[in-house]
């Protein structure tokens, strides 16, 4: 209750609420050390700080059925599933079952397995050919099939490209989305707005953290300290334009990705602050 409190009096002193709302979801990956102390009071923390929209990252040592049966218990709808690269290669059907259990209505995936050396061509065609396939797989199920940014897949060809953009080029856009992290993208010196702009209607989702004033850009390994993660409103991103192109481009989710030692803390300004931008759970 005190959590609720907390963040309808930082709404109710937003400077500018647009006129227009989006709603704003919660990943739940932001919580993970509560959810895996506890799955139940993990949820109630995330109904405590307003959400209604969710999307999971696991199901914290739950069968789907519990996992949704206790989301569902704390008024929590999962909109869609993170479910890992290996995953999905080891046993599709199951991933399928699953996320439709959940409820949810896509799959992503978060991270494509690659050494420490880098993620080049050869591996993003891998990663394309096995993303078309798991798209018509799960179009036929009803579902959505996107990829996440991470920042590795950006790292610079010699002919000034990036094996994003074969990524891109060679996915199917009838069968793959992109689920764009601003943090990971931003870190890799990559401009958000131009991104949506160079590949538009491939983008459905953002996950929404801001990164502090003075930490390093240009890296490509998809990695940053929890301090690097502030407080969204605060740090370096100009989410008022990011946020104004996300909806000109048609951004379906827009989910909160709290990676600060503190989200229970964090979350609630973050919160308010997106409220300005018409971004509201």
């Amino acid at each position: 209750m005190k959590l609720k409190l907390i963040a309808a009096a930082l709404l109710a002193t937003a400077s500018s609420i647009a006129a227009e709302a989006n709603p704003l979801g919660l990943q739940l990956w932001s919580l993970r050390n509560q959810l895996t102390a506890s799955l139940p009071v993990g949820m109630a923390d995330a109904k405590d700080l307003g959400f209604t929209l969710v999307e999971s990252a696991g199901t914290y040592g739950h069968t789907a059925k519990e996992f949704k049966a206790i989301a569902d218990a704390h008024g929590l709808k999962i909109a869609g599933c993170h479910i890992p690269y290996e995953r999905l290669q080891a046993d599709l059907p199951g991933a399928i079952a699953e996320a439709k259990l959940l409820g949810a209505s896509y799959i992503v995936v978060a991270w494509v397995p690659h050494p420490e050396t880098g993620f080049d061509v050869a591996q993003a065609r891998v990663a394309i050919a096995n993303f078309n396939k798991w798209g018509a797989a799960c179009k036929a199920q009803g579902l959505s099939f996107g990829f996440h940014t991470h920042g590795y897949e950006f790292k610079p060809l010699a002919d000034g490209t990036s094996a994003f953009d074969v990524m891109m080029k060679e996915s199917d856009p009838a069968l793959v989305f992109c689920e764009m992290d601003v943090f990971w993208v931003v870190q890799a010196g990559i401009d958000p707005v131009a991104l949506l702009k160079r590949y538009p209607g491939r983008f459905t989702a953002f996950h929404i953290k801001d990164m502090r004033k003075g930490a390093p850009t240009g890296l490509y390994a998809g990695h940053a300290p929890a301090s690097d993660n502030v407080i969204v409103g605060t740090g370096i991103m100009d989410w008022k334009g990011i946020v104004g192109a996300g909806k000109a481009a048609g951004i379906k989710y827009y989910f909160i990705e709290d990676e600060t030692d503190d989200p229970m803390h964090n979350i609630p300004p973050s919160i308010a602050f997106l409220a300005t931008l018409g971004l509201k759970p």
